[in-house]
């Protein structure tokens, strides 16, 4: 049997590996036992975070992560631990890339919203209690800059690095600035992805917008009260080059096919109630790709279980897509992982297609909410069909991007 592929017109952008911990896990077994039968049981209650003493839920990773190396200590911060868990994943690659292309052919694009918030948070409580901060705290673990220059510094890559921070689609326009890095010729390979841990400032932000949900999250039901946050991190390499080394005869290289944007600016924080910006994006990402809607085999929500997002979102989808197409938000497996979030949805998706897993499924309470647009919410078990799958993340002040994920030849 050979993959069914994608019909698309654009030149794609392949993958090579995916690194990838979160709620979900930080490994094959886990990730796929989890994503086929939507548990969630790195998603925990928490009554002690929030300032105002409210209950939320948030995902946390497990495990141990890995030390940063003596010679890179000034990098030392947890989310650059986190990252370096998910990068590890596919340090062969990287190497692979640097052996085959040079270290200033290869660019690290990477997204963030938090950074070393969480570091700077304890170092500031120490200075607070004691007058001084932790003898190994460098600030400069704070700034959101900080991430790719620690991921360069760690491959010893001399190569374009940059990092973006446009809140919860930032992990996603990575992708979009990869692509042109690529076809401008600037560069032979990319490290893309996104890294986000949680931290007080942005559990008591959200708080304070009125957007977290004392509960599990409950993405398009009737009962959705906001959302749940999580961190994460995610990684792929990226290049023009198909290496069709690790597939098989059942399997298919899988690439970027198409990805689009847009700035609605509607609201700083809200999004735009009929979702324009949203319809707009997957409509770029489908011209990206030279797809018709009735290609995409598969909608991963953004999906935040707010009432505005999950209200203007589904009206987009049905715009562009009907009342057909598979959808679902798998925010309720990793919670919303922010800057992180296209990154990890990304890497859900590779996953199923490298796979062959089942559709994620829409895990809420069942009680839909009726008076949103009719979209095909995903049922257990629910195969790919269309071998193309559509990612959404929306941002704050209307800051869009849609993916587009598929095979490419058999």
């Amino acid at each position: 049997m050979t993959t069914k592929i994608a019909k698309y017109t654009s030149t794609p952008v392949y993958i090579h590996g995916c690194g990838f911990n979160s709620a979900l896990g930080d490994n094959h077994q886990d990730i796929h036992q989890r994503l086929r039968d939507g548990t969630y049981p790195q998603l925990q209650p928490v009554s002690d975070l929030l300032n105002s003493g409210a209950d939320t839920v948030i995902g946390k990773v497990a495990g141990e992560l890995p030390e940063i190396p003596e010679n890179l200590q000034i990098y030392n911060a947890y989310n650059n631990r986190l990252a370096l868990s998910a990068l590890l994943q596919i340090a062969d690659p990287i190497q692979q890339a640097i052996n085959k292309y040079g270290r200033d052919r290869v660019a690290v694009i990477a997204g963030t919203s938090t950074s070393g918030t969480s570091d700077s948070e304890i170092a500031l409580t120490e200075n607070l209690e004691s007058g001084q901060l932790p003898e190994h705290f460098d600030y400069s673990v704070h700034e959101a800059n900080n991430l790719g220059e620690f991921i360069a510094a760690y491959f010893d890559l001399s190569g374009p690095v940059y990092t973006i921070s446009t809140a919860c689609s930032s992990s996603g326009r990575v992708f979009i600035s990869a692509k042109r890095l690529l076809k401008a010729g600037m560069v032979d390979a990319v490290i893309v992805g996104g890294c986000d841990s949680l931290c007080q400032f942005t559990l008591n932000g959200f708080s304070g917008l009125e957007a977290m949900s004392d509960t599990f999250c409950n993405p398009f039901s009737v009962n959705r009260k906001g959302i749940n946050l999580g961190e994460a991190a995610a990684f792929m390499l990226l290049s023009l080059a198909a290496d069709d080394s690790e597939y098989t005869d059942t399997t298919s290289p899988i690439a970027l096919l198409g990805a689009g944007d847009s700035s609605d600016a509607h609201h700083i924080s809200a999004p735009h109630p009929e979702g324009n910006g949203a319809e707009e994006a997957m409509r770029k990402a489908l011209d990206d790709a030279g797809m018709k809607p009735e290609s995409i085999g598969y909608i991963n929500a953004h999906g935040t279980s707010t009432p505005l997002n999950d209200a203007m979102e589904s009206k987009a989808i049905n715009r562009v897509f009907g009342a057909n197409t598979p959808v679902s938000s798998t925010k309720p497996l990793t919670g919303h992982t922010l800057g992180a979030a296209s990154a990890v949805e990304a890497a859900i998706c590779w996953h199923v297609l490298r796979y062959q897993l089942p559709l994620p499924f829409q895990v809420n309470d069942g009680q839909i909410d009726p008076s949103l647009a009719p979209v095909a919410l995903v049922k257990p078990g629910t195969p790919l069909v269309e071998p193309a799958l559509l990612s959404n993340s929306f941002a704050f002040g209307g800051n869009n991007i849609s993916l587009i994920f598929g095979y490419t030849h058999g």
